[in-house]
């Protein structure tokens, strides 16, 4: 999305993009002009999809930044090394998180711990580490990577989903006091995509669609000002609506559909 031949946001860093969505979203990014700085835990991946883009001929650049986002003070370690590098980037896009299935016989404090850290409390360090920035510059962008499994419990997902849920209302709250601050916050809400997270997932997923296609709809989403960026439609406009059914109809249709 370029705006008189300048990419919409001229730098972007995103956390998790070594595999999935954030590869995809850096990719369309770079095709696009932006340059993006790509962190996560392992150089080599994220090489390759530097790689990629340059193979490609893409316009932006693709800048590895090894990192693990649960690493204490590793967001504002990160963010101290961008700026000195370059600047403060226009859109920050926390991205990595993590899925493990969690039945109820599996039930763990640990899984939940586990899942807690990645996609609840690193995403909260990575905004104390941005949003103070951004706010202190009087403009900027931030997206977090949730989930629709944050709109109701659903089986399997009493982990994952409690950590995404926290996560969006958590978002909410912080969106409420940006108003005004130039800084806008959303919240990415995808569905089922095919990545090597959802491939543990023992069920079959409706409406699973590939992480071009999640790219495509995020880097949409991103240029509104809707909070909430969701896709795919169809299964989110679903979800949505049994979020507004009674617990009792609720749970008597999950456990039919779903065979729990």
């Amino acid at each position: 999305m370029n705006i008189n031949g300048i990419p919409r946001w001229p730098l972007v860093w995103i956390t998790g993009a070594g595999t999935g969505i954030g590869r995809a979203t850096a990719l369309r990014l770079a095709e696009q002009g932006s340059d993006v700085v790509i962190s996560g835990r392992r150089r080599e991946i994220l090489q390759q999809v530097a790689d990629d883009a340059r193979k490609a001929g893409y316009i932006g650049r693709i800048l590895p930044l090894e990192m693990d986002v649960t690493q204490p003070d590793a967001n504002q370690r990160a963010l101290d090394w961008i700026e000195a590098q370059w600047r403060l980037p226009d859109l920050v896009i926390f991205n990595a998180g993590n899925h493990t299935p969690m039945t109820l016989d599996e039930l763990s404090v640990e899984t939940c711990r586990s899942l807690m850290d990645i996609n609840f409390l690193a995403v909260m360090a990575g905004l104390e580490a941005v949003l103070p920035r951004m706010r202190k510059r009087g403009h900027g962008q931030v997206a977090c990577v949730a989930s629709l499994a944050s709109y109701r419990g659903l089986p399997t997902a009493a982990a994952y989903g409690a950590s995404k849920a926290a996560l969006v209302n958590a978002c909410e709250a912080l969106a409420v006091e940006l108003q005004g601050s130039g800084v806008q916050l959303q919240v990415v809400n995808p569905g089922f995509v095919r990545t090597p997270l959802t491939d543990q997932n023992p069920f079959d997923m409706p409406q699973l669609i590939s992480p071009e296609e999640a790219a495509y709809q995020l880097v949409k989403g991103l240029g509104s000002r809707r909070f909430e960026i969701r896709f795919p439609s169809a299964f989110a406009r679903t979800l949505a609506l049994l979020r507004m059914l009674p617990y009792g109809l609720y749970f008597k249709l999950i456990k039919r559909s779903t065979g729990f």
